[in-house]
């Protein structure tokens, strides 16, 4: 039953024959991938496309003071990770990235990537398994403490 002006009483019962009122509600809006998420998500697309395997990536903000996250990858052969190194850099500049420092290309059994925030290497299994970088930064390391 609708109130109206010819319902006889007071706004209050007026409002109580109504009915409740339906609130709106506001949808929060989804929250954008920060810019780290972003650099991120061009790494790791980067090395799948490069067929990398075993890619992790680990969160150390707060536990290191040099980035704030570390992407590891296997690759199978020199040319592979050379290869995934180069493709890396150019995709890190196509995304707004000015100065990406490459150390070991040249042919090592590891190549190191700093992309400021998130530091990348690309290992070959064996020395991936010597250097267990993932034992050494991953939740591990917190439940240790």
């Amino acid at each position: 039953m609708p109130a109206d002006s010819t319902t006889p009483g007071t706004p209050r019962k007026k409002a109580a024959v109504a009915g409740p009122v339906a609130k709106r509600v506001r949808k929060a809006p989804a929250a954008a991938p920060s810019a780290l998420d972003r650099l991120q998500s061009v790494i790791v697309k980067s090395l799948e496309d490069d067929k990398a395997e075993a890619v992790v990536a680990l969160d150390l903000a707060g536990k290191a003071t040099f980035c704030d996250r570390m992407v590891i990858a296997t690759g199978l052969a020199d040319r592979q990770i050379s290869a995934m190194a180069t493709h890396l850099q150019e995709k890190l500049r196509e995304a707004g990235l000015r100065r990406v420092l490459v150390e070991g290309s040249g042919g090592s059994d590891w190549v190191l990537i700093d992309a400021g925030d998130i530091i990348v290497h690309l290992f070959k299994p064996e020395a991936r398994a010597v250097y267990a970088l993932e034992k050494m930064w991953g939740a591990d390391l917190d439940e240790a403490v």
